[in-house]
């Protein structure tokens, strides 16, 4: 391959980067080139295309961009994610916001960056043993993602041995069922209680608007931040702010609690801010 067909090549993949990260603000600099191509080269293989040089130009040059983006930004998304994950904040929301909320309506919560579930379901779990010691109380959850794949994991609600091992061994025996797949590995599915509590759908933090009910309890922005860029980080957590309620709670990352600015925001705790206004 000539010097001029690898610049070719990086200029086609620079151009989708730059398209990607205009529809999503993910930042895919040059130097995670490695990473990019490694993650494009799954739909290489899916597609059973010969070569990455051949996907691009297929993309960029033959029309395949529209049809290909979806699945693009799916891989391109990174979806770590863990039941439990920073437990703190689940300690937080059961010491210190659950008991300010009124009897009488429901808490209702956001996961904004759900990816494949644990967060949302974790949550369910949370809130449905304070509801064992709250008679009345009831709620709901929200979970959103920018990958459509993660979404039908979440709604399905199953998952590995690995991914429910922060899952603490009473509440496994409570809210997860057990089975199998079709070869006899051993999976755990989220009992029906709690996925009917639980709703997930696509969404972009990036759009203007979110088909997002506003007056929410509580919002979890988690780990979702880091990968956008500083005037997308203000815009991302002014939008997220706006669907709290007065006196609501945004959750943050924890490498993330300098970048949760919003006049109405006041810090609580580690990643944790209320809405005073």
């Amino acid at each position: 391959m000539t010097t001029g067909t690898l610049e070719a090549d990086r200029v086609l993949q620079k151009k989708l980067c730059e398209i990607v990260t205009s529809k999503t603000g993910i930042q895919l600099p040059e130097n995670k080139r490695t990473m990019i191509e490694g993650r494009l080269r799954k739909r290489v293989r899916a597609l059973g295309v010969r070569d990455l040089r051949t996907y691009l130009s297929m993309v960029m040059n033959d029309g395949m961009l529209e049809t290909e983006l979806p699945h693009i930004i799916n891989v391109m998304t990174t979806n770590k994610t863990d039941f439990f994950r920073e437990d703190a904040h689940f300690d937080y929301l059961v010491r210190n916001v659950l008991p300010e909320h009124a009897a009488g309506r429901p808490f209702k919560v956001w996961s904004a960056a759900s990816s494949s579930g644990e967060e949302a379901y974790t949550t369910a779990m949370v809130l449905n043993e304070h509801a064992k010691r709250k008679p009345g109380f009831t709620y709901s959850i929200i979970g959103t993602d920018l990958s459509t794949e993660v979404v039908r994991k979440a709604r399905k609600g199953i998952y590995t041995p690995e991914e429910i091992v922060d899952v603490p061994d009473d509440m496994q025996a409570l809210y997860l069922e057990q089975g199998h797949d079709s070869v006899g590995r051993p999976l755990s599915r989220v009992v029906k209680q709690l996925r009917d509590r639980v709703g997930f759908a696509q969404m972009n933090l990036m759009d203007k608007v979110y088909p997002v009910e506003k007056n929410l309890d509580v919002v979890f922005l988690r780990n979702v931040l880091i990968y956008f860029d500083e005037v997308t980080q203000r815009q991302v957590v002014s939008s997220v702010t706006d669907h709290l309620k007065p006196g609501g709670y945004l959750f943050v990352g924890h490498s993330e609690t300098s970048v949760a600015s919003d006049p109405r925001l006041v810090q609580k705790s580690a990643a944790v801010f209320r809405k005073e206004a």
